[in-house]
């Protein structure tokens, strides 16, 4: 064996290895988290954003969000083999050891509490630490027990946008409250929306999700649509109370209206394919309405 194909085998390993631990942090939905941090933080900010503190803020976030769902998969690894949406994550694959992965979850969630440290204040950091812990140790094993895993889990999933405002305020207020309580809302449609899609693979697991006695029913879609009912009023509040004004109260409701029109046909059919609509709106709405606040207050 050659010196130079030795060197490529080894250059290949390395990759896969990186990759995988990139991988871990399930990047998109940690960096939707991260989005969410900075989005609080410049919605709160009264004059002139401090950027270094944004771009300090938005990283202690994303490591914050990756340290958690990296002990999630620890915890499931051996639940992550039996079902198709998650056997060939790291861990399942064995790209990763659970104990590497441990101490990687460790050492982003030490830096990231750091940086938020430097950069936020103290209540910042505490409200971090109880996220974390609330969606790795309470959250995670909940999944198991009964549909209130998705209340607890909605908890540490609409943190980051107050983590963001009080970053920026050193303080929980009325306005902090309202886009908390719009991010909360809106994990449960979206949650729910994922529980039926993958219906069958978290039944493999024990997964108990989903409301009214966990069927993909009726009951179940009409708890889907009555909660992204709440974010058209919901998304009305900023303007109400001074934060934005009337622009993107607009785009709030016209998105809040179409999302709303999408769980519908989830109550008439019942189709997987009216699930998938849901959640792949739940993804939109969110980033959508988040930035037409921002773009509001600048303008």
């Amino acid at each position: 064996m050659s010196p130079g194909y030795s060197s490529t085998v080894a250059d290949f390993s390395a990759w896969v290895r990186t990759k995988a631990f990139y991988e871990l942090l399930k990047p998109r939905l940690s960096m939707l988290v991260a989005f969410s941090c900075a989005f609080g933080y410049a919605l709160a900010a009264p004059t002139q954003i401090n950027w270094s503190v944004l771009v300090m803020l938005t990283v202690g976030g994303f490591l914050l969000s990756g340290a958690s769902v990296t002990m999630n998969q620890v915890l499931e690894k051996d639940l992550d083999k039996i079902m198709t949406r998650t056997q060939n994550r790291p861990l399942p694959t064995g790209k990763v050891t659970p104990a590497e992965a441990t101490l990687f979850a460790l050492i982003c969630f030490v830096v990231s509490v750091v940086v938020l440290f430097i950069v936020t204040n103290p209540l910042t950091v505490i409200l971090s630490i109880i996220s974390a812990i609330l969606y790795t140790v309470v959250y995670t094993p909940l999944k198991r027990v009964g549909p209130v895993a998705v209340f607890v889990g909605a908890i540490p999933g609409a943190l980051p946008p107050l983590l963001g405002w009080i970053a920026a305020t050193g303080q929980i207020t009325h306005e902090a409250m309202i886009i908390f309580g719009i991010q909360f809302i809106w994990q449960f449609p979206h949650f729910w929306a994922i529980a039926w899609v993958a219906d069958d693979d978290y039944k493999k697991a024990g997964f108990k999700l989903l409301p009214s006695g966990g069927g993909k029913d009726l009951n179940t879609a009409i708890q889907i649509m009555v909660y992204t009912l709440f974010l058209i009023p919901l998304g009305l509040l900023p303007m109400k109370f001074g934060i934005t004004g009337m622009d993107s109260a607009i785009v709030a409701t016209v998105c809040g209206v179409l999302f709303l029109a999408q769980t519908f046909s989830l109550m008439k059919t019942g189709s997987r394919q009216s699930a998938l609509r849901i959640m792949f709106g739940s993804f939109l709405y969110l980033p959508i309405v988040q930035i037409a606040y921002l773009l509001d207050k600048v303008n």
